[in-house]
C-alpha cells in the first residue's frame, strides 16, 4: 500500500489540489441559475477539478525507461 502511494504521489497531489480548486470555483464563481452542469453543484465541480488536477500533474511525470 505504501509503495502505491509513493508511486502515485504526484497524481494524488493533483487530485487533492484539483478538488480544492474545483470547490473554490463553485464557491466563489459558481452558477446562480442552476443551469450549468459542472458548477451548479459542489460535488460536480469538485470531482471535475480532481480529475483535471490528476490529469494535469500526471502529464508532468517523467517516464522511466530501462536502457
Amino acid at each position: 500500500m505504501k509503495t502505491k502511494l509513493l508511486k502515485y504521489k504526484l497524481e494524488l497531489a493533483g487530485v487533492i489540489l484539483g478538488a480544492v480548486a474545483g470547490w473554490c470555483y463553485w464557491y466563489f464563481v459558481g452558477c446562480s441559475s442552476g443551469q450549468c452542469m459542472i458548477t451548479s453543484k459542489p460535488v460536480n465541480s469538485t470531482v471535475y477539478g480532481a480529475v483535471l488536477g490528476a490529469l494535469l500533474l500526471s502529464a508532468l511525470k517523467k517516464n522511466k525507461t530501462n536502457e
